[in-house]
């Protein structure tokens, strides 16, 4: 649906039409979901997490200002809930010093990466992904790849620079790689 019908809805549901946010619900939740359970790893709380978004953005409508679309706007909302869900968790993630990342080429990354057809490599991604990943990091790669967010709705997600977006996708990229490898390593050297 094009912003324009989002935002009349919007208006709609502004003066009193209230089951006008069911659109909203039949139209986003699954994404949201999806998005959520990526950062967080667990339904349950990715369930009730999804809810508190849905509720966050009923509340909040009189602040959307229409500046960007209501899907970023709402995928915000869902980011920065998440985020906060998982650092109340403090779960650990692996991280890799730059010298690591620094010393990995871009085309070793592409080659590795470009591999990813294969159902092999798509499970050893994703187990990576799900294992290794902090939540930032695997809502930048779900929302990058998954939900083929643009790098500038990703900017407005996320609070972040263009360039600085950019340059979070590629020392993830080169961080699932070096962690492909030091896997492969351990694995042949059993």
């Amino acid at each position: 649906m094009e912003q324009r019908e989002e935002t009349a809805i919007i208006t709609r549901i502004r003066e009193g039409e209230i089951n006008q946010y069911s659109y909203f619900l039949d139209c986003y939740s699954r994404p949201i979901h999806t998005l959520i359970v990526r950062i967080v790893q667990n339904r349950e709380d990715a369930e009730e997490l999804t809810q508190d978004v849905f509720l966050k953005a009923f509340k909040k409508l009189d602040s959307f200002k229409g500046d960007c679309s209501f899907s970023t706007w709402l995928y915000q909302i869902a980011y920065h809930t998440a985020i906060s869900a998982t650092r109340k968790q403090k779960r650990e993630s692996l991280s890799l010093d730059d010298y690591t990342l620094n010393s990995i080429t871009d085309e070793e990354v592409d080659q590795a990466l470009d591999k990813a057809n294969d159902e092999e490599i798509m499970q050893r991604l994703e187990q990576i992904v799900t294992r290794d990943l902090n939540g930032e990091e695997r809502a930048l790669i779900s929302l990058f790849y998954n939900e083929e967010k643009s790098v500038g709705e990703l900017a407005a997600i996320l609070n972040l620079t263009v360039v600085n977006v950019k340059v979070k996708l590629h020392r993830i990229r080169k961080k699932i790689y070096a962690l492909m490898k030091k896997e492969e390593e351990e694995n042949n050297g059993k």
